[in-house]
């Protein structure tokens, strides 16, 4: 009898540690997400996002109005903003008079804007709004974001699939002697040049499936990928999925945490597509969902 009671905790006690394991990882993803929410809602995320506008050689007017090159929102009451000065690669901000404009808290009146190519871009703000020089392949652009836009202001939430711990699996890398440049498509219909390690491969549902990452700069993984669900359930142009960086040949995909690209939020990012090869022919029912404006 008494070894009967002994087992009897003994079983008790694995099956309290298995449900607060459980528990605990259910918490985790719910952190994480109210995380991604928060950061997407920020005064600069990317549902601040209201326009993308191309420069051409020479002088681009920059104001609230149909006819400027670069158009502020109608939160700007001042007409014309300024000018920029662009020639071979090179835009130089230039403001008129009495507009308020501030670069990382300082008024400016004529400043050089650096891409985000070479790092952190020269942002300028006035008002509810900023923006900031881009290069895309061969070309520059002035992105805008505005805090008030209608995007932020009315935004519903994510939605998300039920949280399910199946689809959190174990992936070896089979590298590459050294990684691999390799051209990832993006909305724009040109390429993003990035570095692969190697191939992932895993298993899910009982099948064996593969997806290349690409380097993030802390050295995690970042994977673009599209699976059958694409076409009824999540964003059509594909999700996001980040992993931490693989030790010994082993990392973790938690497809609890695929995202969707900033493209779901905004028709003015430049997002990345899945490489050829990361298609899954299979539905992932897990993470984010298609964005219900």
């Amino acid at each position: 009898m008494k070894i009967r009671s002994i087992i009897f905790l003994l079983f008790a006690l694995v099956l309290v540690a298995s449900v607060k394991s459980e528990s605990d990882y259910v918490q985790s993803i719910v952190k994480w997400r109210s995380d991604e929410e928060a950061d997407l809602k920020k005064e600069n995320g990317w549902l601040t996002l209201v326009g993308l506008f191309w420069l051409k050689d020479g002088v681009n007017t920059i104001g609230a109005g149909s006819t400027f090159d670069v158009r502020l929102t109608d939160n700007f009451k001042e007409g014309k903003f300024g000018e920029i000065e662009f020639k071979n690669g090179v835009a130089t901000l230039r403001v008129e008079k009495g507009i308020e404009a501030l670069s990382e808290g300082q008024p400016v009146s004529t400043i050089a804007l650096h891409s985000d190519d070479k790092g952190k871009p020269t942002e300028i703000q006035t008002g509810s709004q900023r923006f900031y020089l881009i290069q895309r392949d061969d070309r520059f652009g002035i992105r805008l974001k505005d805090s008030q836009s209608k995007a932020r202001v009315t935004f519903k939430g994510q939605q998300w699939f039920p949280i399910d711990e199946s689809y959190k699996v174990d992936a070896t890398l089979d590298a590459y002697p050294e990684p691999k440049e390799v051209m990832v498509p993006n909305v724009l219909g040109g390429h993003f040049k990035m570095k692969s390690p190697g191939i992932l491969k895993f298993s899910l549902k009982g099948k064996d499936y593969s997806l290349q990452p690409v380097n993030e700069d802390d050295g995690s993984l970042f994977l673009i990928f599209r699976d059958a669900s694409n076409s009824t359930a999540t964003d059509e142009t594909g999700r996001f999925l980040y992993a931490e960086k693989a030790v010994n040949g082993k990392t973790v995909l938690d497809f609890n945490k695929a995202e969707n690209p900033p493209c779901a939020f905004t028709p003015f990012a430049t997002c990345p597509l899945a490489p050829p090869g990361n298609e899954l022919q299979v539905a992932i029912s897990a993470g984010e969902k298609r964005y219900q404006p």
